[in-house]
């Protein structure tokens, strides 16, 4: 693999955290200042957890950005309070999905309607992203997810990509959505190294109703994580490193989802600098 183009990858990552209750001590004690910090938001514990862990790790001098998904959004005054209190922590990120919430909190059942209303007000955030599947979601067919990014995109100023494990599936859909005029750049959605023990403990704490859900959407997950040898986050980005490093891909980086293995997603990366530089 080449050096450069991992490097690069490597040192531009976002690492995404759940809120739970030990996960501000584990950034504070294992991730740099210069790793961007995503906090993810639960349709069981509601956007409160996540602003509040936010607005910690903020004062903490993290960049952070939290996921405020649509469905998690009672109506426009509660939009506008998300936004003020997210100012006010000094936050100028934020990524806004549409979110698993069903029924929808609100009046928002998608994340466009969300998206649409913060350019009205002004684009409060210098950063804002989007979703991206490169892999089929589970409700949703593939043309209306690449057309829903296309529809998001003046409102948006980057896209994230959600778990894909297939480097081929990768490329094609890189390819695609270029093919199709989206030119936001790409944060590549990677998960770390990680332990399925820990994998389904963290699964059971986010509670019943998600994990279940968790679960059955993503059965292939827990299969690979399981599988002696049957993933390795280093294999997968030598397998497609000559696609995310193509300056016509657009990739500005890797968004590694740590399932809360955080201190073991830092060591990891690393461990890898290192060898690099061996």
């Amino acid at each position: 693999m080449g050096v450069t183009g991992l490097r690069a990858l490597l040192e531009r990552v976002r690492y995404e955290v759940l809120p739970a209750k030990a996960t501000e001590d584990k950034v504070l004690a294992h991730v740099p200042r210069d790793v961007v910090v995503t906090v993810t938001a639960s349709p069981v514990k509601g956007l409160e957890p996540t602003l509040d862990l936010a607005g910690r790790l903020a004062g903490h001098g993290y960049r952070v950005v939290p996921h405020v998904p649509a469905r998690l959004l009672r109506d426009d005054a509660h939009l506008k309070e998300v936004v003020d209190r997210l100012r006010e922590m000094g936050v100028d990120d934020v990524f806004v999905p549409a979110g698993d919430a069903d029924p929808p909190a609100g009046v928002y059942d998608g994340a466009l309607p969300v998206l649409r209303r913060l350019s009205e007000l002004g684009g409060p955030f210098r950063h804002v992203g989007i979703t991206g599947y490169p892999e089929s979601h589970p409700l949703i067919h593939d043309d209306i997810t690449v057309q829903a990014m296309w529809d998001k995109r003046e409102h948006a100023t980057y896209l994230v990509s959600n778990l894909c494990f297939d480097p081929r599936v990768l490329g094609e859909w890189i390819a695609r959505i270029r093919g199709r005029e989206v030119t936001l750049p790409v944060y590549m959605g990677v998960a770390g190294p990680v332990q399925r023990a820990k994998l389904m403990a963290m699964a059971t704490k986010i509670g019943v109703g998600e994990s279940t859900r968790f679960l059955t959407r993503h059965p292939s997950w827990f299969l690979r994580f399981a599988t002696p040898g049957g993933y390795s986050p280093e294999r997968l980005l030598t397998r497609v490193e000559q696609t995310l490093t193509a300056p016509s891909a657009g990739v500005a980086g890797l968004h590694l989802f740590t399932f809360n293995q955080i201190a073991e997603t830092e060591e990891w990366r690393r461990a890898l600098l290192d060898r690099l530089d061996g």
